[in-house]
C-alpha cells in the first residue's frame, strides 16, 4: 500500500512540472556550433526536433525578433496593416486589420544589444550566434518565467514564420538564418526588412531620376553594407537609368539612447564619465568644434555632458539625449555630403533601424532645421544638396506588406487566431550561469559582452516575459504615446495570459 502512494505521488508531481524542465547545466561546447547544436544535440538545452517540426499549421504565431524594443516599431506597422480585404486577401483595404486573426510573439535580446557594435569590436562570429539563438526561441517552446525562475516552462508554441525585425541582424544574420533552416530540412520563410525598406525608398524615385539616397543605421549595419549592395541590386533589375547615390551614417549611439543602454546615456549623471562610448571630441568618432553652432545641442538638464561650466571651455563633451544623438549624426551625414561636391540632392533617408522611427518627429525637425541653417556670411550651407521635404522611409510598412503577400501565397492565414493572444518576451542577463560577468546594474560590461567567444554553447541570457522590471517606466510610457495598439497588447498578455501568472502586481506592465 505504501509503494502505491508513492507511486501516485510522484505521478502527481510529474503532472504538476509538466510544463516546467530544470535545465541541465550548460556544457562548454567549443568543438561545436550553434546550429549543429540545436539540430543534433538531443540533450542541450538549445535543441529543437525539427524533423517534426509543424511547419503547415495556420494556426501557430508569427516570429518577430530584433536587438531590443526598437523592432516594436516594426510590430507597429504589421498589426496596423489594412491594404487587402481579409475575406479574399486581395488589394484593398477594407476597415479591418490585415492580420486581427494571427497571433504574434516577439523577442528583444536587449541583454545583448546593440548589435550593430559587434562587427567594430571583431565579433560578428558571435553576433551571428546570438541572432541564431533568438531564432531558435520563437522556433522553440522554452522561457522562463522571470529572472529568478530556475526551472524553464516548456509550453512556448513554435511559429509559422519569423520576421526578423532588425536591420543589423538582417544584414549579417538572414542568410546564416535561412542556412540553417536548410540543413534542418525545413522550409520556414524568413522576412527581413533591408530588402522591404529598399524596395520602399525607389519608390519614391522615378526611374529616370537623378537622387541621393541617404541611409542612417547602425554602425555594424552601415559596415556590412547591406543596404548600399541592396539598392545597387535592385536598381540594376528594376531598371533604374538615374544617377542614385548613396550616402550612409552609423548612428552610434541613437537606439543605445532609445533603450537606455548606460554606456551612451544615463539620465541621472551631471557629469562625463568614464566608460562611455559615444561620439566625443577625441577618438575614431569625433564632435567637431566648428560645427557647434550647426549642431545646436540642447545642454539642459545634462542632455549634454562637459567637464567645464562653459560648454565652449569643454575638454570632455558627451551627448546624453537621444535627439543630441540625431543631431550629430545628421549634421555628419549632411557634411558627407557637401564635402563630396555631388551635384545630387538628398531625397530621401532610409531609417535603417528600428529603433529610429521613435524619433521621427525629431529627425523632420531637424532637416528642416539643416536646410534652413546660414552662415555667418548669410549663405545656405546644405539647401544645395538636399530637397526641402525629405522623405523619411520606415521599411517596417514595406516589411508588413511582404509578410501579407506571404502568408496569402503559401495559405498560411490563420481563419481562427486573434491578435489578443499575442506574446512579448525579452532578454535578461543570467545570474545562474558562473560563467557571465554581470554588473551592479544587473547588465553585462561592455568589455565582457563582445569579449565573448563564438561556440562556447551556454545560455548568456534567460528569456522572459516583458515586465516593469525588466523595461523601464520611461519606456513603456513611450510605448503607450508612440506604439499605443501594440502596448495594448502588451498589456493583455500581462494580464490574461497564464504564462505571466508568476510575476507580482508589480511586476506586470
Amino acid at each position: 500500500m505504501k509503494k502505491i502512494s508513492l507511486y501516485i505521488s510522484v505521478f502527481m508531481l510529474l503532472f504538476i512540472v509538466s510544463c516546467k524542465e530544470t535545465p541541465k547545466k550548460t556544457a562548454l561546447a567549443k568543438s561545436n556550433d550553434i546550429i549543429n547544436t540545436i539540430i543534433n544535440d538531443k540533450d542541450n538545452f538549445y535543441h529543437i526536433d525539427m524533423a517534426n517540426y509543424p511547419t503547415s499549421d495556420t494556426s501557430l504565431p508569427i516570429g518577430v525578433f530584433d536587438s531590443g524594443t526598437g523592432g516594436l516599431t516594426v510590430l507597429k506597422a504589421i498589426v496596423n496593416y489594412d491594404q487587402n480585404q481579409n475575406t479574399s486577401h486581395k488589394n484593398g483595404s477594407d476597415g479591418n486589420l490585415d492580420f486581427n486573426k494571427e497571433a504574434f510573439i516577439y523577442l528583444g535580446d536587449q541583454a545583448n544589444m546593440p548589435y550593430g557594435n559587434y562587427s567594430k569590436e571583431n565579433k560578428v562570429d558571435l553576433l551571428k550566434e546570438h541572432i541564431i539563438k533568438d531564432a531558435q526561441f520563437l522556433m522553440g517552446n522554452k522561457y522562463y518565467s522571470n529572472v529568478n525562475d530556475t526551472s524553464v516552462n516548456t509550453n512556448k508554441k513554435p511559429v509559422k514564420v519569423l520576421v526578423i525585425a532588425c536591420n543589423t541582424a538582417t544584414a549579417y544574420g538572414k542568410e546564416y538564418i535561412e542556412e540553417f533552416i536548410k540543413k534542418a530540412n525545413s522550409n520556414i520563410k524568413v522576412i527581413g526588412v533591408i530588402d522591404a525598406g529598399v524596395r520602399g525608398t525607389l519608390a519614391t524615385i522615378k526611374k529616370d531620376e537623378d537622387a541621393i539616397i541617404g541611409v542612417l543605421a547602425t554602425a555594424g549595419t552601415v559596415s556590412s553594407k547591406g543596404y548600399h549592395n541592396t539598392i545597387v541590386k535592385f536598381k540594376n533589375e528594376l531598371n533604374y537609368t538615374g544617377n542614385i547615390e548613396v550616402f550612409s551614417q552609423g548612428g552610434i549611439g541613437i537606439a543605445e539612447a532609445v533603450d537606455e543602454d548606460p554606456n551612451y546615456f544615463n539620465k541621472n549623471l551631471q557629469k562625463p564619465r568614464k566608460d562611455y562610448k559615444g561620439p566625443g571630441l577625441k577618438g575614431d568618432v569625433q564632435i567637431d568644434k566648428t560645427l557647434f553652432d550647426v549642431y545646436n545641442f540642447d545642454f539642459n538638464n545634462s542632455k549634454m555632458l562637459c567637464d567645464t561650466e562653459k560648454s565652449d571651455d569643454c575638454s570632455i563633451l558627451q551627448i546624453n539625449d537621444a535627439e543630441n544623438y540625431v543631431r550629430y549624426h545628421l549634421v555628419t551625414l549632411m557634411e558627407q555630403i557637401r564635402l563630396s561636391k555631388t551635384k545630387n540632392k538628398l531625397k530621401s533617408i532610409i531609417l535603417g533601424c528600428t529603433h529610429y522611427p521613435y524619433l521621427m518627429d525629431e529627425l523632420s525637425i531637424i532637416l528642416k532645421e539643416l536646410y534652413n541653417y546660414k552662415g555667418k556670411d548669410g549663405k545656405s550651407l546644405y539647401r544645395n544638396f538636399m530637397v526641402e521635404d525629405i522623405k523619411l522611409v520606415d521599411p517596417a510598412v514595406d516589411t508588413a506588406k511582404e509578410l501579407h503577400e506571404y502568408l496569402k501565397a503559401e495559405k498560411l492565414f490563420n481563419p481562427n487566431g486573434n491578435i489578443k493572444n499575442s506574446e512579448f518576451y525579452i532578454s535578461v542577463t543570467n545570474k545562474d550561469n558562473s560563467n557571465n560577468s554581470i554588473d551592479k546594474d544587473g547588465r553585462f560590461p561592455y568589455d565582457y559582452k563582445y569579449g565573448r567567444n563564438a561556440n562556447e554553447i551556454q545560455e548568456y541570457v534567460k528569456v522572459v516575459p516583458f515586465s516593469r522590471k525588466n523595461i523601464s517606466y520611461d519606456i513603456l510610457t513611450r510605448f503607450q504615446k508612440q506604439i499605443p495598439y501594440v502596448y495594448q497588447l502588451m498589456q493583455n498578455f500581462n494580464n490574461t495570459n497564464s504564462k505571466t501568472k508568476e510575476l507580482s502586481k508589480e511586476d506586470k506592465i
